[in-house]
């Protein structure tokens, strides 16, 4: 999970994520009630659940890390195959929109011909 978050495409969509849900829950008063009351609940059902599930995750530690250390190379080859994974959202869309508006700019110069 480590790794996936750091990747930059990750990293920038979450910052999105989260600048946008502080916006929201700052603008509107009601959205920031319900969603304080959310996070109160998780809170509170991720404190409960934390010491019944210890026992589980001591038992499947090793096999967690084994997977873990297997999608860590998959992650690894994944980034080298593409490289977009390195790039933040704004320049991804930057760049799409630049390439849409060549690609239109090609079709209607071919149109005109």
């Amino acid at each position: 999970v480590n790794q996936v978050a750091t990747l930059t495409l990750v990293s920038s969509a979450c910052d999105m994520v989260s600048t946008a849900y502080a916006s929201t829950k700052d603008s509107h008063p009601y959205v920031r009630s319900v969603c304080d009351a959310a996070e109160k609940g998780v809170k509170s059902v991720t404190e409960a659940t934390a010491s019944c599930v210890q026992p589980v995750r001591t038992t499947l530690e090793p096999h967690v890390a084994a997977a873990s250390e297997y999608a860590s190379k998959g992650l690894d080859k994944l980034g080298e195959t593409l490289p977009l994974l390195q790039k933040p959202v704004e320049q991804i869309l930057s760049d799409t929109k630049e390439l849409v508006s060549s690609r239109v700019a090609d079709a209607k110069d071919a149109v005109r011909s």
